[in-house]
C-alpha cells in the first residue's frame, strides 16, 4: 500500500495578475512531494471550488496581492460549505495585513502566510494541518 500524496490546488482568485510568489509556493510543495495543480491567474471563487472538488485535493492554498483577498477568500469558503466540502484545509497568502489576518482566521482560513514567510515553513504546515487519507 502506497503512502498518500497531498494533493494541493495554488490558486489566484481575482483580478490580481501578481502570481510569481503563488508559483514559487507550487514549486516548493511539488518538491516537498505534494501533487500540486496550479490554476493560473484569474480564477473564480467557484472555479477554485469546482476544481479542487473535480481534483480531489486536501489543500486550497490561495493568493492575492489586489487587496480583494477579504471578499475572495470568504466566497471560497462559503462555496465549500455549500459543496460539503469543507474537509478541505484552505491556506491563503500575498499582501494581508495584520488585521485582516485575524478575520481570515476567524472565517475558516487555517494558515495566512505573507511575502518573506520561507517555502519551508508552509510545506510545514500543510504536511502537520492537511486531512489524513488511508
Amino acid at each position: 500500500m502506497s503512502e498518500h500524496k497531498i494533493r494541493v490546488i495554488i490558486a489566484k482568485p481575482g483580478l490580481d495578475g501578481h502570481d510569481r510568489g503563488a508559483k514559487v509556493v507550487a514549486r516548493a510543495l511539488r518538491d516537498a512531494g505534494m501533487e500540486v495543480i496550479y490554476l493560473g491567474l484569474k480564477q473564480t471563487p467557484e472555479q477554485i471550488v469546482s476544481a479542487a472538488i473535480q481534483e480531489d485535493v486536501d489543500v486550497i492554498g490561495l493568493s492575492c496581492l489586489s487587496g480583494a483577498h477579504n471578499y475572495l477568500f470568504k466566497r471560497v469558503l462559503e462555496l465549500l460549505v455549500e459543496k460539503d466540502a469543507t474537509d478541505i484545509l484552505v491556506t491563503a497568502g500575498g499582501i494581508v495585513p495584520e488585521t485582516d489576518k485575524l478575520k481570515l482566521i476567524e472565517l475558516g482560513i487555517k494558515g495566512v502566510f505573507g511575502p518573506g514567510t520561507a517555502t519551508q515553513d508552509i510545506v510545514d504546515f500543510i504536511r502537520e494541518h492537511a486531512p489524513r487519507r488511508v
